[in-house]
């Protein structure tokens, strides 16, 4: 891996235009407590829920006190003629700021779908995370599936439909989806995380208020087949093309299911690092795991999620996710710290792989001269 020289200057984006928004600030608020100051200049960067980039001092502390006053929107560029931040400072026609590597730590739509993505690759620079494959493909949960059953890698079934068979034919809807499969059901968003906009089905009185629930965040809408009594299991994948996996971990929700306020609000829920299984069952996870991750092209991290049915023992993957929550109580930290790769130590490697990616990147020619 090429070492770096010099300090770099990193810059940290994290809210967004999400309904993760919130929990973008507290992975944020964890990794700028932890990265290296020594080795990074670091530059807050804050997205609002309304689009605007700002920059300036302090931008956690006043995207979290709500008081945005103080800040200066800057904008990237999609033209790598032109690199680094524009700063809008009224009175000057232009002043830019140097970025070494992007650091997203930005939830769901327009952060982790690959959107973002898109721009860092226009705009020529280095990032850490997925690529616009990677992103979008890992996010997009139809999408996702059918590449995972391409790969004969294991998932539940499902359904996907739409915001406009809901808008059109809720009741034909719910009768089809009545039909499909026994219950719990499980209506989700296909395009978010954190568990948003997520409704655990019991009965079919449950599915016109899960699909409603769902259409507010996406118009596309994945209906799963629930597993009656799962163990949830993790494991964190690091790495570009010859990726690391950690060892696995298990959720305990402190509810019905891995909520949203289950992940990050309550303290009902737990965790055991590592996942009491059996060595094939962990062998699988983690083949299965680096089998998913190089499938979506996957590249910098993931945490990458399956379930065990205790019925029958079987194992379904269920979802990667590719800018992972950081917050204290995260699992994609918590995993590699049970690994023996520390929290500090862990940006660093991120960090690294996003400048070796930039690297190879670089390697790519994007004019064609043909032969005289």
């Amino acid at each position: 891996m090429t070492e770096m020289l010099g300090k770099l200057k990193v810059a940290v984006l994290f809210g967004g235009r999400s309904g993760e928004h919130e929990v973008s600030l507290m992975s944020a608020a964890s990794v700028l407590n932890v990265i290296d100051r020594d080795r990074y200049d670091v530059i807050e960067i804050g997205i609002t829920q309304q689009g605007a980039w700002l920059t300036g001092n302090n931008v956690l502390a006043a995207f979290n006190n709500n008081d945005l006053t103080a800040l200066t929107q800057i904008s990237l560029l999609p033209d790598p003629t032109r690199p680094g931040l524009l700063l809008h400072i009224p009175g000057e026609f232009e002043t830019h700021l140097t970025v070494d590597v992007f650091f997203p730590v930005l939830h769901g739509t327009f952060g982790e779908d690959g959107t973002l993505q898109g721009l860092f690759e226009l705009a020529d620079v280095a990032y850490v995370g997925a690529n616009v494959v990677g992103s979008s493909v890992g996010m997009d949960k139809g999408v996702f599936k059918s590449v995972m059953i391409a790969n004969n890698i294991p998932v539940i079934d499902s359904l996907l439909v739409t915001r406009a068979q809901v808008r059109q034919d809720l009741e034909g809807l719910v009768k089809r989806i009545d039909a499909f499969s026994d219950y719990p059901i499980f209506i989700k968003p296909a395009n978010l995380g954190s568990s948003v906009g997520i409704t655990k089905c019991h009965h079919r009185g449950d599915l016109a208020e899960g699909l409603l629930e769902a259409a507010r965040y996406d118009r596309r809408i994945l209906v799963e087949k629930g597993v009656s009594n799962p163990r949830e299991i993790e494991v964190s994948v690091l790495g570009n093309e010859d990726p690391r996996v950690s060892v696995p971990g298990e959720i305990f929700p402190g509810a019905d299911f891995y909520s949203y306020d289950a992940k990050y609000f309550s303290n009902n829920s737990s965790n055991a690092i590592p996942a009491q299984l059996t060595p094939a069952q962990t062998d699988f996870i983690r083949d299965t795991a680096a089998r998913a991750y190089i499938a979506i092209d996957g590249c910098g991290m993931a945490r990458v999620d399956f379930l065990l049915d205790t019925s029958d023992g079987k194992i379904y993957l269920n979802e990667v996710n590719t800018i992972p929550g950081f917050t204290k109580i995260s699992m994609y930290p918590k995993l590699w710290e049970a690994s023996g790769l520390p929290y500090k130590d862990l940006i660093d490697e991120l960090i690294r792989y996003a400048m070796e990616r930039k690297h190879d990147r670089d390697l790519s020619e994007h004019l064609f001269r043909r032969e005289a």
